[in-house]
């Protein structure tokens, strides 16, 4: 068949699946999907600031090899957060300028990078990252601020900020993500794209790394569509060897779950942050009944129930234990790699006060911090069994996505960033804790046409069940079409 090129504008509009099926039928070559995107970008990101590491002539080299391999997205273009995913050969920085200065090159891929590549996908560049994934907002002193295509004035979430406005943006079809305390469903909800936090174990960190800040971080990508997600889940999911964790084996392939029928489903509803310390914003209460009106419609039933015990005040003390010390590790992880000690005037302010947090912190209190956290996910699963509920359904993030600039520190006052982290992003770190599978759909947007994502969290190992409400949720009310004003 002859090869039919299709203009870069008509590509931007197109799922990671649909190019794939491009390049199978001979109608567009990876080249030509490759060029399509760097041009996209070239357009897009000085006004976005997504992507920080071009990789444009080896993202070419790759389209043109014919070792490029066959795998289910051969020669679709994605990009790669700059942070715990490395890809050989290239910078890797984790938005520090400590690492920028090095000028700090990966030699290898991790697990996941190779599983991409295996899958036939290009990487056309890194995207940006807040420093070391502290913060829900992607506005890095080394690189400076992502904005976010609705808004180009406000934030785009973080720390998958970079990945989702490529996304978003039709800069490409999908992007690396991962999540520690809601980094890849918080940029989806504040960018309007889908962003499902795989189940504890799904992927690997491997080879460098094992079990992160005690099981709360996972890898995987921010997509727009459902099956792009699924799809992709199926490519790279999977323990490797020596991975201290591996979640259940799915029944069958994730992408058979997309249009199957999910069942009548009993869902639990809240809209009262856990731990009660912060307000949610009436339009992210009303997008939450608003996405339950649609559940209901589909024939689930939706009541209002939660898990007991979120309200506990505890809980965000033992979180910010655990997730403190993970940064005082990376810098101590950083030090040791690099061969130079990183001081305070290496980081940013806040980067340094929460080391300064952790090295108050004994094992003993890690450990103690850890086993209330494990009850905690104990008691949450029993929710789900005794209550015989299906998901539990909330705000992704607790307001709109907020003006650049609100997360600013200083020497004098350097944990401000994370008081205002915590009365933006309740919702999202419960779900690291304990593993479970969450994600967040781009079904509402309030009067000012920002995105306001809904999330919904299922039992561990369930991202099977996710997959069929989310793609049934889709159908009932596509999003695809919706585009912001920054775009391809």
């Amino acid at each position: 068949m002859d090869s039919v090129p299709l203009v870069p504008d008509e590509l931007s509009s197109l799922d990671a699946t649909a190019q794939a099926e491009l390049v199978r039928a001979g109608q567009v070559s990876p080249m030509e999907l490759v060029e399509a995107a760097i041009l996209r970008i070239e357009k897009l990101n000085p006004e976005l600031n997504a992507v920080i590491h071009p990789l444009f002539d080896k993202a070419l080299a790759s389209a043109a090899s014919p070792d490029l391999p066959t795998g289910p997205f051969r020669g679709v273009p994605m990009v790669v957060k700059d942070l715990t995913c490395h890809t050989a050969g290239d910078p890797f920085h984790e938005g520090m300028r400590f690492l920028k200065e090095l000028e700090w090159v990966e030699d290898q891929d991790t697990h996941l990078a190779a599983k991409f590549r295996a899958a036939g996908f290009v990487f056309v560049g890194k995207t940006n990252t807040p420093e070391l994934g502290i913060l829900p907002t992607t506005e890095p002193e080394a690189y400076g601020p992502t904005r976010n295509p609705w808004d180009g004035a406000r934030s785009t979430g973080g720390s998958s900020g970079g990945s989702a406005a490529a996304v978003a943006s039709g800069m490409v079809p999908m992007g690396h993500a991962n999540d520690g305390g809601g980094s890849i469903r918080i940029p989806a909800s504040a960018c309007g794209v889908f962003g499902l936090k795989p189940s504890r174990g799904r992927t690997s960190l491997g080879p460098d790394l094992g079990d992160v800040m005690t099981g709360l971080v996972i890898e995987h990508v921010i997509t727009r569509s459902v099956r792009d997600s699924a799809a992709v889940l199926d490519a790279v999911a999977g323990p490797m060897p020596g991975d201290p964790r591996a979640a259940p084996s799915p029944a069958r392939p994730f992408s058979m779950e997309v249009g199957a029928a999910p069942g009548t489903l009993r869902i639990g509803m809240m809209t009262t942050a856990p731990g009660g310390t912060t307000h949610t914003h009436p339009g992210c209460v009303s997008a939450v009944q608003d996405v339950a009106r649609l559940l209901e419609s589909l024939g689930h039933a939706v009541e209002d129930s939660a898990p007991p015990g979120l309200d506990d005040p505890d809980y965000v003390a033992n979180f910010l234990t655990v997730w403190a010390s993970g940064f005082g590790w990376n810098l101590d992880y950083w030090s040791r790699k690099t061969g130079r000690i990183i001081g305070p005037d290496d980081v940013e302010p806040l980067t340094w006060a929460l080391a300064e947090m952790a090295s108050a912190y004994t094992g003993a209190h890690l450990l103690t911090a850890s086993e209330w956290l494990q009850r905690g996910a104990r008691a949450i699963a029993q929710w789900y069994v005794s209550g015989g509920f299906d998901l539990l359904l909330m705000p992704t993030i607790a307001e709109p996505p907020p003006p650049l600039g609100e997360f600013g520190s200083s020497r004098d006052n350097p944990l401000q960033p994370i008081f205002r982290a915590a009365s933006i992003t309740p919702f999202t770190p419960l779900f690291n804790a304990t593993g479970q599978p969450a994600v967040s759909l781009p079904l509402c947007w309030n009067g000012q046409d920002l995105p306001i994502g809904v999330q919904l969290a299922a039992p561990y190992g369930r991202e099977d069940l996710l997959l069929r409400i989310s793609s049934q949720l889709e159908q009932a009310r596509p999003w695809a079409d919706r585009l912001p004003p920054i775009h391809a």
